[in-house]
């Protein structure tokens, strides 16, 4: 009998689309609102068909996503509804989508790049968001799956950085704001400005009336490569460094130093290597998404560090949370200056692996 790791990873092939299948036609929602349920009485329910749904469920079975009784009813794990359920924060249904609809459609180009090399294969000029942003519902699609993976993440987060004493943030590639509206939520005095592509403009403004936020969320169109940075006293990368390779990390950071006030912090909220780079399992598959995706890789704490202080950012201190992103901050401070004493985070002592 094949290991079940092994045998978990070949029929992972199977299982994503699966996922994919239940969230769209509304399983799990049926599952979270009604509890335990038959597949008979799933498919009445759904308008959909009864066999072809009770051997997804299976699947999901023999994967432990969802549950099943002797009497044939099935209903969905504790540690499982928060991220199937779309009434939760943690839902994570839009990004299932988009590994369905766009990662599963650039798999066949890893057999070019083992052969032949990323960079002869994408040529010398490659534009890795031109198809994620190529009309209106793609760009939906993906910022929504962005929200998903990262606004319950962004929360813990903007808690961790203890932004009480901050009063402008610049959320650089902020999207349509996940963690801009989290640090906003957890700082009520802040103010907060992200600094994005024109054509996110429209759903970020979605983003401030959907969560009341008025003048306190604003929007600055441009690209990070070519325009300067709004000044803040914190500036933010969520989930954007891992995009690029080193060079052009550095050469973003370089631009936040510039940006960022005396005495301000910039924020590397990202995915994070073990130092043995043996997992998790989440930031090695994302590691290959982002060959296939962008032209960037995940990294580990002492990567962010030694490129922040190439930057020119010093006393820099990784913060892990209990999800799978995490948190390195770096300190802007007037050349020749000392940095204020470190007395930051002390609520959070006990739920978070600080490296310093």
């Amino acid at each position: 009998m094949l290991p079940s790791n092994l045998e978990k990873a070949m029929f992972g092939v199977i299982a994503t689309p699966v996922l994919h299948l239940a969230d769209h036609h509304h399983v799990f929602s049926h599952l979270a609102a009604h509890g335990p349920s038959s597949a008979e009485d799933i498919a009445a329910e759904l308008n959909i068909d009864t066999d072809t749904l009770e051997r997804l469920l299976l699947l999901l079975t023999a994967f432990e996503v969802v549950q099943r009784t002797p009497t044939g009813q099935y209903s969905l794990p504790g540690n499982v509804r928060p991220y199937v359920d779309p009434d939760d924060e943690r839902y994570i249904g839009g990004f299932i989508t988009h590994l369905v609809q766009e990662t599963a459609g650039r798999m066949p180009l890893l057999d070019s790049y083992l052969r032949y090399g990323k960079d002869s294969v994408d040529g010398p000029h490659p534009q890795p968001f031109a198809s994620l942003y190529r009309d209106d519902q793609a760009t939906r699609t993906f910022l929504n799956a962005m929200w998903d993976l990262s606004f319950a993440p962004s929360k813990e987060l903007a808690a961790l950085a203890e932004l009480a004493d901050a009063t402008h943030l610049v959320d650089v590639g902020g999207a349509s704001g996940p963690f801009a509206v989290a640090a906003l939520h957890t700082s009520p005095t802040l103010r907060a400005t992200v600094f994005d592509l024109p054509q996110v403009q429209p759903y970020l403004e979605e983003t401030r009336a959907a969560h009341g936020l008025g003048d306190r969320l604003a929007f600055a169109p441009g690209n990070f490569f070519t325009d300067a940075f709004p000044e803040g006293d914190c500036i933010a990368f969520g989930y954007i460094l891992s995009d690029w390779p080193d060079h052009v990390c550095l050469q973003l950071l370089r631009k936040a130093h510039q940006a960022c006030q005396d005495h301000g912090l910039v924020l590397v909220m990202d995915r994070l290597f073990d130092d043995s780079r043996q997992g998790p399992l989440a930031t090695s598959a994302m590691n290959l998404t982002m060959h296939l995706e962008t032209q960037g890789r995940h990294r580990t704490a002492d990567e962010y560090t030694a490129l922040l202080t190439d930057a020119g950012f010093t006393s820099c201190e990784t913060y892990r949370s209990r999800s799978d992103k995490h948190l390195i901050i770096g300190h802007r401070t007037r050349e020749g200056s000392l940095t204020r004493p470190e007395t930051r985070r002390g609520d959070w002592d006990q739920s978070a692996d600080v490296d310093r």
